[in-house]
C-alpha cells in the first residue's frame, strides 16, 4: 500500500492523505467541520444528460430575473428564486408552450416577516431554495451568510441561529459573492454549499443547528479550473450537487459520501440554440431540482442574451430525463 500526502492548495483544503492508487480517495468517510473529507467520482459512474423540454421563463413585470435556486415540491410544483431578492415564484408550465410564467408565492419572505425575524433592509443575495417534510421553505443568502426559514402556513420567517465559527476558515474575507450558493434538507439534516474560493459542503443537524461535518465531492472528469458549487437538491435519500464550472451533477450517498453517479450536461448548455453570451468561462446553471423522472435546471445568465437571440435575456428552465442507473465496475 502506497500513501501520498497531497497538498490541495487550489481549493484551500490543506493537506489530504490519499492511500493506494488514484481513485481510492472516493472511499473517504465523513470529515469534520474544519477538515473536510475529499471524495472523487468513479469514472465508470459518468453519464451524459439530454434535454427533452426547454422553457423560457417570463420574468415578473418584465424585470431582469437571474434564476438562482429551484425546488420541486411533493405536489409537483416548481418554485424558483432570483439572486435579487427573497421573493419566491411558482413556475406555471403550460403544455407545449415555449415559455413559462412566474407567479409570486404569497405570505412568504415578505418585508414584514423578514423585519420580524431581525433581517435588516438592503438587498438579499438569495442563492438557494429548499423544503422540508413539514412544508417549510429555506433560503440561503450569500453576502450575509444567512439561512432563513419560512412557514407559509403560519406566516412566520425565522433567521436560523447557526454558529459558523467551526467552519469560518472556509469563508472568503474579501469576496462576499463566494459563499452560500445551495441548500438542501433531508433526513433531519441541513446541507449548505459554500460556492468557491474554498468550495465545501457543510452538513448540520436540523434539530440543534450544529455543524456536524464538511466534505468536498468532485467529478472524475475534473477538467481545468476550481470547483464551483451552485446548488444542492435532496431526493429519495440522496444529495445531488450541481457543479457550475464542471457542468455536472453528482449524486451522493449522504451516509458514506460515496459518489453514486456523475451526470454531464455540458452538451445542453453549449447547444447553439441555448448557449448564452458570457463574460466569463464559468457555466450558467444555478438551480437544480430532482424528482423520480428528471433533473430540472435553471440558468443565471446575469442578464446576458443567448448568442443566437441577442434581444432575449430570459433565463431557461430545462428538463433532463434521468438515465437508467449504470452499475459501477
Amino acid at each position: 500500500m502506497v500513501s501520498l500526502l497531497l497538498r490541495l492548495g487550489t481549493h484551500g483544503l490543506g493537506w489530504v492523505l490519499l492511500a493506494g492508487c488514484a481513485g481510492l480517495d472516493r472511499q473517504a468517510g465523513p470529515g469534520s467541520p474544519a477538515h473536510p473529507a475529499l471524495v472523487t467520482a468513479d469514472p465508470a459512474a459518468r453519464q451524459t444528460l439530454r434535454a427533452d423540454r426547454v422553457w423560457l421563463l417570463d420574468p415578473p413585470g418584465g424585470r431582469r430575473f437571474d434564476a438562482s435556486g429551484l425546488v420541486r415540491l411533493p405536489t409537483g410544483d416548481l418554485l424558483v428564486i432570483s439572486d435579487r431578492g427573497p421573493q419566491v415564484y411558482r413556475v406555471r408550465l403550460t403544455p407545449d408552450a415555449a415559455s413559462a410564467g412566474l407567479e409570486l408565492v404569497p405570505n412568504c419572505f415578505t418585508p414584514a416577516q423578514l423585519a420580524a425575524a431581525g433581517v435588516g433592509g438592503g438587498r438579499l443575495d438569495c442563492e438557494g431554495l429548499a423544503t422540508d417534510p413539514e412544508g417549510r421553505l429555506y433560503l440561503c443568502e450569500e453576502s450575509r451568510r444567512l439561512v432563513l426559514r419560512c412557514d407559509p402556513a403560519r406566516g412566520v420567517v425565522e433567521r436560523l441561529p447557526i454558529d459558523w465559527a467551526p467552519v469560518a476558515r472556509f469563508f472568503s474575507k474579501t469576496d462576499d459573492n463566494a459563499s452560500f450558493e445551495g441548500i438542501a434538507v433531508g433526513d433531519g439534516r441541513l446541507y449548505l454549499a459554500n460556492e468557491r474560493s474554498q468550495a465545501v459542503i457543510l452538513r448540520l443537524d436540523l434539530a440543534t443547528l450544529r455543524i456536524e461535518d464538511s466534505f468536498v465531492v468532485r467529478p472524475a472528469h475534473f477538467g481545468l479550473g476550481p470547483l464551483h458549487y451552485s446548488d444542492l437538491s435532496w431526493y429519495d435519500g440522496a444529495l445531488f450537487v450541481l457543479l457550475r464550472h464542471q457542468r455536472a451533477i453528482l449524486e451522493v450517498d449522504p451516509a458514506t459520501l460515496h459518489v453514486r453517479a456523475e451526470y454531464s450536461y455540458a452538451a445542453i448548455e453549449n447547444a447553439p440554440e441555448w448557449v448564452y453570451q458570457r463574460r466569463y468561462p464559468t457555466g450558467v446553471m444555478e438551480g437544480l431540482a430532482v424528482d423520480a423522472d428528471a433533473f430540472w435546471l435553471v440558468t443565471d445568465n446575469n442578464g446576458e442574451p443567448r448568442q443566437n437571440h441577442p434581444g432575449d435575456r430570459r433565463p431557461l428552465l430545462i428538463r433532463c430525463p434521468r438515465p437508467p442507473e449504470t452499475p459501477l465496475r
